[in-house]
């Protein structure tokens, strides 16, 4: 019950990559809106306020901003790991590479592209009003990911170290990509007696693992 996450920049067609994936190999898709509701659930509505901003110097001196943000942060990581636990699912984003890091059997993919076909991407988007802004958007995006993870995990978003496998779409196509990944998946099979640790094994919240089961459960009955 392989898992993979997918951390990917603005205009990389990363999320269209994660789709592809998910549905290709019968996996559920985790993203953001999945973890929004899961931890809206929990009465946790700030949590899209709390991604998109990195802690001021004075407001560390806030104690309840810091414990609500801290909160927060804890009920995320544990949404993850209990996303995890479920297998066969595609994380999207979130610093799913970092909640998740040293697991067996799970693949930590980066899609990335060059800056300029990223500004040409965004632009062409039927959603984006006003082309001209395409440019402060993806170097908008960039920097809230950059700060998310570093301010949570103090980890580097933009570096190789942490991802197993590497994509730059500039080069290479959406539909290789996809078959990258999933040939990739495909290998980490890890038997039990390994002793590796592994998604499967997480020691997770009983209450969070059944909410994920019932939210992939009644995804089913829409489908």
């Amino acid at each position: 019950m392989a898992v993979i996450t997918i951390s990917r920049e603005f205009g990389s067609e990363g999320s269209s990559i994660a789709e592809h994936v998910a549905k290709n190999l019968g996996y559920h898709l985790a993203d953001k809106h999945t973890l929004a509701t899961m931890l809206s659930e929990f009465g946790l509505v700030e949590f899209h306020r709390v991604y998109e901003s990195v802690p001021t110097f004075w407001s560390r001196f806030d104690a309840e901003v810091t414990e609500q943000r801290n909160i927060i942060i804890k009920m995320l990581n544990q949404a993850i790991m209990a996303l995890a636990h479920h297998g066969n699912i595609v994380i999207v984003g979130r610093g799913g590479f970092s909640v998740l890091q040293g697991l067996a059997d799970v693949l930590h993919v980066r899609i990335q592209a060059p800056l300029e076909l990223r500004i040409r991407r965004v632009t062409d988007l039927p959603e984006i009003a006003e082309p001209s802004r395409a440019e402060q958007l993806v170097k908008d995006n960039d920097k809230l990911q950059r700060d998310f993870i570093k301010s949570v995990y103090d980890a580097q978003w933009d570096s190789t170290k942490g991802f197993d496998l590497i994509i730059d779409t500039g080069k290479i196509s959406k539909d290789l990509a996809t078959s990258w990944i999933i040939q990739a998946a495909g290998s980490l099979h890890v038997p039990d007696e390994s002793g590796l640790r592994t998604a499967a094994n997480l020691d997770v919240d009983r209450i969070l693992a059944a909410t994920v089961a019932e939210f992939f459960s009644c995804e089913l009955v829409h489908a």
